[in-house]
């Protein structure tokens, strides 16, 4: 390399930034040592700031323009320290462009379920995904609180925390909207303007505007919608009885086992009516008659005996009668018939039983 070559090399003519990558943030022009040539020119294209630090320390930002680096086109730069000359010879200073555009399609998500309280179903677990949408609003506050001395920062390295942003956000921001989960899904577009204005204010820290939060989806656990989808059958049903109706007649319609079936229930509806006809007929032919009919002889009370653990029986009052007189049957004997809470002794189930009990035989001989 040639003297002149070296010394040309040592002054930058013009500062600019091109840049088609789509995700990059904030790039610093590579000066590499090179001393920036008083006079020299700057390009700031529209969507972007050029901003000037000098011993670590933010000079001046530029909006989108022509600057020749001259003391009257940027005068803050004159005003910091070590500035000997006055800008009559080379100096050196850190020139970073921010892009100013909007950052589109940016994914986010819930890892685990969010509990929330819903007025239909109490409480319930949601899970919800979507995108969002920013861009740089203030550069001297992203520059300190965010990039720092990055030459060249992307939005990969700071899409996850933003991401991880919105979700802890999220449960608080869901805490407060009244609106029941059922309805969620069609006000998918309400909601993200919702929940953009409530967590907002977290990326302003940043110095970046969240332009938008699109919901994509959000789900329920399993549980809720098989009940929804149970509910939702329900309703869909309507009438049940119009609804067994047409079943029976499309299933009659279709022949086959679902026709037999059908055939079946309409079978029995009718054997129900002819018997409601054959009521009807009878009860007019008894009020005919001047002599009514004598009502059926009351059903006898049937007991069980038990005896030394074993279930004997089962027996009429008579029987018993004779059980007694045979000592088959005494008062300790337990007996059951049905109406009883369980099994009792003979003497308090059936006192009438013992009231005129002959005597024990004699014995032999006497």
């Amino acid at each position: 390399m040639g003297l002149f070559d070296w010394i040309g090399g040592q002054f930058i003519d013009v500062i600019e930034w091109t840049d088609d990558s789509h995700d990059t943030m904030v790039w610093r022009f590579p000066r590499q040592g090179n001393e920036i040539k008083y006079g020299a020119k700057l390009i700031v294209r529209e969507s972007q700031v050029a901003v000037f630090v000098n011993e670590g320390e933010i000079a001046d930002i530029l909006t989108p323009g022509t600057y020749e680096l001259e003391t009257k086109n940027i005068p803050i730069l004159t005003s910091l320290k070590h500035w000997d000359h006055g800008f009559n010879s080379p100096f050196k200073a850190e020139v970073y462009f921010l892009s100013m555009t909007r950052f589109t399609n940016l994914k986010w998500g819930t890892r685990n379920p969010i509990t929330v309280r819903d007025p239909e179903f109490a409480m319930v677990r949601l899970r919800a995904f979507g995108t969002y949408e920013i861009r740089i609003a203030e550069p001297k506050t992203f520059m300190r609180e965010i990039v720092g001395t990055d030459n060249h920062f992307t939005l990969d390295e700071i899409q996850v925390q933003l991401a991880n942003l919105i979700v802890s956000k999220l449960a608080v921001v869901l805490g407060k909207d009244k609106t029941p989960v059922l309805d969620l899904a069609g006000n998918y577009e309400l909601f993200g303007d919702f929940i953009t204005k409530g967590i907002a204010p977290a990326f302003e820290d940043y110095g970046l505007k969240l332009e938008r939060i699109l919901v994509e989806n959000i789900s329920l656990p399993e549980a809720v919608e098989k009940a929804i989808d149970t509910r939702g059958s329900r309703a869909a049903v309507g009438n049940l009885d119009e609804h067994l109706k047409y079943q029976s007649a499309e299933a009659l319609a279709s022949g086959g086992a679902m026709s037999d079936m059908a055939g079946m229930g309409m079978g029995f509806a009718m054997a129900q009516e002819m018997a409601k006809g054959f009521s009807n007929s009878s009860q007019n032919y008894t009020q005919a008659q001047s002599t009514p009919t004598p009502p059926p002889p009351p059903s006898q009370t049937l007991y069980h005996v038990s005896n030394n653990g074993s279930s004997e029986g089962p027996y009429t009052i008579e029987q018993l009668k004779q059980m007694v007189t045979q000592a088959s049957l005494t008062p300790t004997s337990y007996v059951w018939s049905e109406g009883f809470d369980g099994w009792k002794e003979a003497k308090v189930a059936l006192p009438q039983l013992f009231t005129q009990v002959p005597p024990p035989p004699p014995p032999r001989g006497v």
